[in-house]
């Protein structure tokens, strides 16, 4: 795992496996993510990842046209929300059902190419 990615070190796979501290934790990743609002303007997770990084770039190249266009309406209406100083009605918000890591599996890929490719890179090769 690289510590400086864009999707930083994770505990969730290790509380996933636990399904006691599963119950525990669950309920308060929820209030969490309710708390800090970014589905009440219509962001999914994955729209608040820095698109300034080189693999998020190469990651965001890689999604479909519907899922580019979806990304794009969702920025578009949230800085209108940010413009207005109001959230979407209460309908319009993102569901937690809906809030889906799309961009996360592009990103993975991205930095597992990244890795292999600075192996290949500092291969050397010598004769016998």
């Amino acid at each position: 795992m690289v510590l400086a990615g864009p999707l930083g070190p994770s505990l969730a796979p290790t509380i996933r496996k636990s399904r006691t501290l599963y119950r525990w934790i669950k309920p308060v990743a929820d209030w969490y993510a309710d708390l800090a609002g970014y589905r009440k303007v219509g962001y999914k997770y994955d729209d608040l990842l820095l698109e300034e990084r080189p693999d998020v770039q190469r990651a965001l190249s890689r999604l479909t046209p519907r899922e580019h266009y979806d990304r794009q309406y969702r920025l578009k209406r949230a800085s209108h929300c940010s413009v207005l100083h109001d959230v979407l009605p209460k309908d319009k918000w993102t569901q937690a059902s809906e809030d889906i890591r799309y961009l996360k599996p592009h990103v993975e890929n991205v930095e597992k190419e990244e890795l292999e490719r600075r192996a290949w890179d500092n291969l050397v090769v010598s004769r016998k």
